[in-house]
């Protein structure tokens, strides 16, 4: 009686950190990485450092917050950074119209910049369902596509904004020394994590991912859960482009929002969702996002390490969580 007694206060002892770990693994992860680095380079967890890092997660954070829900249901977007591009283009052209008032100028310009970015995802999401193609072709192509208008429009060059007060302070303006980039990151993650874990259209994105004939027999429209999946992307995107060219007020057509696609879907891998589909969170996707700055943004160069050894870390980061993905199943 004593042994199985024992055995029991063993299983219970050894429940909560298989709970921890089970469901909150990449968060023990994420502060184990941060601890260890801080032992090794003490700046590493200075305030304004991990602030720092929080703002430039950002950018990417926001576009593979709609990534997330792409990825679930089985799909991918490659044309982010592209789309990024073009989007931000489009807010500096517009608001560096002199025939404008600036109080009308840049809402316009923001206004267009989403709606550009709506569109193309709009346009990814209704090609792949109508036509059945694959994910990997159809938003590489639109990539490719937006990337040569971008470079057509502004002629190749890098195209400077008028200064206009307000878009300075989108992009570089903070409260209590929090970003705005960062504060409407995070207020995106909790209303697409909500969404995601609390509404039918949440349900519908799992099921779609996990098994999309099982989904469609159950009444689930399976065509146009994929198109909000890219239309959000869309949306995602836009409002990452509205964040990175209004700090720089200038927009380059060949290297604005590079491998910004990239980025996003190593953050939502390395954040647990499963490149298979049917599994992910939105929790997961930001502190990836978080650890993959930290990373290669921020360690690399406290340690004078080389960036063109950034591409190797990416890579190997992306294998390993894949390979363990293949593990837990």
């Amino acid at each position: 009686m004593s042994s199985k007694s024992e055995v029991k206060r063993e299983n219970a002892f050894l429940k909560v950190p298989k709970y921890i770990w089970g469901n909150y693994s990449i968060i023990v992860v994420c502060v184990v990485l941060f601890l260890v680095i801080g032992l090794i380079e003490p700046r590493f967890l200075r305030v304004d450092n991990l602030m720092h890092i929080l703002r430039n997660s950002s950018f990417v954070g926001i576009i593979a917050l709609g990534m997330t829900f792409v990825i679930i249901t089985g799909g991918i977007d490659l044309s982010a950074g592209h789309v990024l591009a073009v989007s931000g283009a489009t807010l500096i052209l517009v608001q560096n119209i002199e025939a404008l008032a600036p109080g009308v100028a840049l809402p316009l310009a923001i206004v267009l910049c989403i709606l550009i970015s709506v569109f193309i995802g709009l346009l990814n999401g209704t090609i792949i369902t109508t036509f059945r193609l694959p994910p990997f072709i159809v938003t590489l192509a639109i990539g490719i596509i937006a990337r040569s208008i971008t470079k057509f429009i502004l002629d190749g060059a890098t195209v400077r904004g008028r200064f206009i007060e307000e878009m300075a302070a989108i992009g570089r303006g903070s409260i209590f020394g929090i970003n705005y980039s960062v504060i409407v990151w995070l207020g995106l993650a909790v209303i697409l994590g909500c969404v995601l874990k609390y509404t039918r259209f949440g349900t519908n994105i799992y099921a779609v991912g996990g098994n999309e004939n099982a989904a469609r027999y159950s009444g689930i429209a399976v065509n146009k859960t994929k198109i909000i999946a890219y239309t959000l992307t869309g949306l995602c995107i836009g409002i990452a482009a509205l964040f990175d060219v209004s700090r720089m007020a200038a927009v380059n057509a060949a290297t604005a929002g590079e491998l910004y696609e990239f980025d996003a879907i190593t953050a939502v891998v390395v954040g647990g969702t499963a490149l298979a589909g049917g599994r992910g969170r939105i929790l997961g996707t930001v502190i990836g996002a978080v650890m993959i700055t930290a990373v290669i943004g921020n360690v690399m160069v406290m340690l004078g390490i080389s960036s063109y050894l950034a591409g190797l870390v990416k890579g190997s980061i992306i294998l390993t969580a894949v390979l363990l993905q293949r593990r837990d199943k």
